[in-house]
């Protein structure tokens, strides 16, 4: 739990570089999704959140872009 943890908080760094609202947002969102679920004792429950965590931290490195304004009407 706490290696994806930490995996889902290097990616978020690296996803989100240089734009502050996006990595506390994302920080946020991650702390408070574990500290929600850290009392789980079910082991089918906690191995679907691993999942879905799992599956967060593939879309966030594959899928997530972000775009810089060079110019009034350029990205």
């Amino acid at each position: 739990v706490l290696k994806l943890f930490k995996l889902l908080h290097r990616t978020r760094q690296e996803v989100f570089k240089n734009d502050t609202r996006a990595l506390e947002a994302a920080r946020q969102k991650i702390n408070e999704e574990f500290k929600n679920n850290q009392e789980e004792t079910s082991e089918e429950k906690i191995n679907e959140l691993l999942k879905i965590a799992s599956d967060v931290e593939v879309i966030l490195r594959t899928s997530v872009i972000q775009a810089v304004h060079t110019d009034s009407d350029k990205i």
